[in-house]
């Protein structure tokens, strides 16, 4: 499988491998929509073209009679007057799109005090913008700084804005420590999160690895992880699509997640929709977090040592 390897040191203990496939797309087994490539000057940055592909679906799915989600901001990120190749049915990304958009926002609205939302992205997602987050909600975002600077400028340039009693914090994904950099613009360990993979340009197997060990860390018992997962990065280790949920099964529970598979004919159905001919090669999940964040480990351990203290002085005391 070969594709154009881009290295960024970008995860703690290891070094972030970003291999982005030769026609720089999602790649479904449908027809491509080529007429929507944005041709810009700088070609040859796999990690800009893989963001502007996706924006290109957005754009399309935006402009469909019945689209399943609008993103209003999407056109900034595009050439003027780009030409609309609508497809019969909406791509696999969309219905991903729109699976996760849901899914954030019923999930935010029964968090109760501070909500915090990491976004891993291409740099080009326009959630902060257009989802009408809770109040008091943080959203941080993950993804590549020379694309997220780029995005940010245009998205300024259309009056895009975060909504009011809302938070937006940019990580690079270049940090030598993303963990660290995320605690120090204010992500708290012991309130509840919920984390978004979807974007993030395809990784290999152990920087995937490292990543969902890093959400672990960070996660408080019960938050969700959710997204899409590359195929071939199951199918690099397992051989077969036979043995993918096995796989992810074993990828997950080591880092203390209970992950299942969400089959995009089912999200099509749900919607009202077909799917599009051709096979994904995506994988859609949830995974729920079963361990406690290492912030809550912390704050347990020490009311343990204040209690064994206060038993200390009252043993004292007594003698």
């Amino acid at each position: 499988m070969m594709g154009t390897s881009v290295f960024v040191v970008g995860l703690p203990l290891a070094r972030l491998t970003v291999i982005v496939r030769p026609s720089l797309a999602r790649t479904c087994k449908a027809k491509k929509t080529g007429r929507l490539r944005a041709k810009l000057k700088d070609d040859d940055d796999p990690l800009l073209q893989a963001a502007i592909h996706g924006a290109s679906l957005r754009f399309q799915e935006t402009f469909r009679p019945e689209p399943l989600f609008i993103d209003p901001y999407v056109g900034c990120f595009l050439p003027p007057n780009v030409e609309k190749d609508m497809e019969q049915y909406p791509p696999h990304y969309c219905l991903a799109t729109k699976f996760i958009d849901d899914k954030l926002l019923s999930t935010m609205n029964h968090i109760d005090g501070l909500k915090q939302v990491v976004l891993l992205t291409d740099g080009m997602d326009t959630r902060p913008y257009r989802l009408s987050w809770p109040t008091s909600t943080i959203i941080f975002d993950i993804s590549p700084e020379s694309v997220f600077k780029r995005a940010a400028q245009k998205l300024e340039g259309v009056g895009a804005k975060i909504p009011k009693s809302c938070l937006f914090l940019h990580v690079p994904l270049e940090s030598s420590d993303i963990q660290e950099i995320l605690r120090r613009k204010g992500f708290n360990g012991n309130r509840p999160s919920i984390w978004v993979f979807q974007g993030l340009s395809v990784m290999t197997l152990a920087d995937f690895d490292e990543l969902v060990s890093i959400v672990s860390s960070l996660a408080m018992k019960g938050c969700l992880f959710l997204g899409e997962l590359p195929v071939w990065l199951a199918e690099s280790e397992v051989g077969s699509k036979s043995s993918t949920k096995r796989w992810m099964d074993k990828l997950f529970m080591s880092n203390g997640f209970k992950v299942e598979m969400i089959h995009y004919g089912e999200v099509a159905r749900n919607l009202g929709k077909e799917l599009a001919s051709g096979e994904c090669e995506y994988i859609l999940f949830v995974a729920e977090h079963l361990r406690f964040s290492d912030d809550q480990m912390e704050t347990w351990r020490r009311e343990f040592q204040r209690i064994e203290e206060d038993a200390d002085e009252d043993g004292f005391e007594e003698l």
